[in-house]
């Protein structure tokens, strides 16, 4: 867990998974709105309701107690619309949640993308630095051969064993020097 959120940390996702993620996010926040339209809907039928009400207390008012009905209206409207606004004010809470939540992943996705982003761009530069020295190594690859073609046989050559394998012989001149000698055929 990081020490800024209380949030256990998760690996990153590809983007597959972000994009089944944000998916999965669209239709529970497409599920939420047909809620809260559907909630909107029962609100403004209360609010007929109660104008009808009310209309009704004012018509009647000369025929009853109109402070009796009164407070019978308030308390009928009171706990009604009190139990869908608390509903309501949840509901508005948890998609407050469900936003930051996504913002949050988002943002971390966006950092995610842009670092691997960033990774490759460097991994292309060092590719394209390897590929222009390239060359180089051709040349030192070359010097060499020709070094070896130069030295190596008579190297070779100093010594008995090594003189029969290039297909010399081995002799001792009147000098008293041992060489290797090619005789032609």
């Amino acid at each position: 867990m990081s020490q800024e959120s209380d949030q256990p940390e998760f690996p990153a996702l590809s983007d597959d998974e972000i994009h089944k993620s944000l998916d999965d996010i669209a239709t529970l926040l497409a599920g939420q709105s047909n809620r809260m339209d559907e909630q909107t809907k029962v609100l403004n039928r209360l609010s007929e309701v109660a104008i009808a009400a009310r209309q009704a207390a004012f018509a009647a008012r000369e025929q009853t107690d109109p402070e009796h009905y009164a407070d019978f209206a308030v308390k009928l409207m009171e706990d009604r619309t009190g139990k869908i606004i608390d509903r309501m004010n949840d509901v508005a809470s948890g998609l407050i949640r469900a936003s930051n939540h996504t913002a949050t992943v988002l943002k971390e996705a966006e950092q995610d993308r842009s670092a691997v982003h960033r990774q490759l761009w460097e991994r292309e530069q060092r590719l394209d630095q390897w590929k222009s020295r390239w060359w180089l190594f051709g040349l030192a690859a070359l010097v060499l051969a020709l070094a070896m073609a130069v030295t190596l046989p008579r190297f070779l050559a100093s010594y008995g064993s090594t003189c029969a394998v290039l297909g010399g012989v081995w002799t001792t001149t009147s000098a008293n020097t041992d060489v290797c000698a090619f005789y032609g055929d």
